[in-house]
């Protein structure tokens, strides 16, 4: 066994447990998991996505506020915690929404979201009115030491976009999202980050000069973090080649020069984490022509195979997997009690599964890995 926990964290009992060739790892710490309750639970709720969270090593979650209600009152995050627990045996950890009903005109009450125990605040990939609001909003959430998530995207460009602006989307007639809807977001937010000093989190980049201004920022010692999604590693627009829904997300799955820029930036640490970006969805959600499906991919089950082909592939050592998607997330997460809320994962590296229906957990199936063969599969978790 392998053993990767972090030296002072408390061994499980395995005495019971074959642990050849194993994997033990500290819990899963994810950035952005959308679990789909409230409001949205046609789709998965708390209790199919927690237990699915659970039985792949997730134990930790960090839930964006655009759910129905939107997560702008402090006083209902303590009981969706609690459930989150009591349903699905998870450890959910809230982003409450930075402006009023996420619209972008005016500040939430960040107050009572803090007393509330919000991890931090986000206004997903909303826009804001202009950016003298974003900016006062910002300066706002900076006066209560609130960290700020960001998922760059300009709405002026991206607008109505379902697929990376470029020639698999061109070839088939799909209105494109240019990498600058990203990039224009990111470095605007980059510079109002310098200028407030708050700290920040920029979540699920995925093209190659977002990773060139995140390096540029973190150079100049900016307070700032970013996380890429697990399926950007593997996954480019070539996945849509033939209107496939389930490469259907947002946002898009970039180029291959992209992706590969996404690899370098994990490698040398420019990019601190990596999230699931789970987005279950009932069955019927992508049986409408490309375009009018919904976006989304869930990754809970194949979160780990995934993780365990960047270390077969040579693109991660075992031990920055684990930093990945383990340690560095749950410092990002400000959860200060990691370790003493213990617990352990133990995975199988090498262990073969088809992705089907059947083996996935998750009340979402949608998934472009549906029919592969993938190989590393979570065997125990400890808690």
């Amino acid at each position: 066994m392998k053993n990767l926990l972090p030296p002072t964290w408390q061994m499980p009992n395995l005495d019971d447990v074959k642990t050849d060739g194993k994997w033990l790892i500290p819990p899963i710490v994810d950035l952005c998991g959308r679990l789909r309750e409230p409001g949205h639970q046609s789709h998965g709720t708390l209790a199919s996505e927690g237990k699915t969270a659970r039985m792949n090593g997730i134990l930790h979650v960090v839930l964006p506020p655009d759910t129905s209600p939107v997560l702008e009152n402090g006083s209902l995050l303590k009981g969706l915690k609690q459930k989150a627990w009591a349903d699905g045996g998870i450890h959910l950890h809230i982003l409450g929404a930075l402006t009023a009903g996420l619209d972008g005109k005016q500040p939430a009450n960040l107050a009572g979201l803090k007393q509330g125990g919000a991890i931090g605040v986000t206004n997903c990939a909303k826009g804001f009115e202009n950016d003298l609001v974003m900016l006062r909003t910002l300066e706002y959430a900076s006066t209560f030491d609130l960290k700020v998530f960001f998922y760059p995207d300009e709405p002026s460009l991206s607008a109505g976009g379902v697929a990376h602006d470029g020639y698999i989307a061109s070839f088939h007639g799909l209105q494109g999202i240019p990498w600058l809807a990203e990039t224009i977001a990111l470095s605007k937010q980059i510079l109002m980050v310098e200028e407030t000093g708050l700290s920040a989190h920029f979540s699920q980049i995925t093209c190659r000069t977002s990773v060139e201004l995140i390096r540029w920022a973190k150079q100049k010692g900016l307070p700032i973090t970013c996380d890429v999604a697990m399926h950007q590693l593997h996954l480019t627009d070539d996945d849509i080649e033939g209107y496939n829904a389930h490469a259907f997300v947002l946002p898009p799955l970039r180029s291959n020069t992209d992706q590969q820029a996404l690899i370098k930036g994990l490698q040398d640490g420019t990019i601190d984490a990596i999230c699931s970006h789970h987005e279950p969805l009932s069955s019927s959600s992508k049986q409408a022509p490309f375009a009018e499906s919904t976006a989304g991919i869930s990754n809970f089950d194949t979160f780990v195979s995934l993780g365990c082909k960047l270390v077969a592939d040579g693109i991660l050592t075992a031990e920055q997997l684990v930093e990945k998607i383990c340690t560095n997330p749950a410092k990002i997460a400000g959860i200060t009690d990691y370790e003493t809320i213990g617990g352990a994962v133990l995975i199988d590296p090498n262990q073969s599964w088809m992705v089907s229906k059947d083996t996935m957990l998750s009340a979402g199936k949608n998934t472009p890995f549906l029919g592969r063969e993938l190989v590393g599969r979570t065997v125990q978790t400890f808690f």
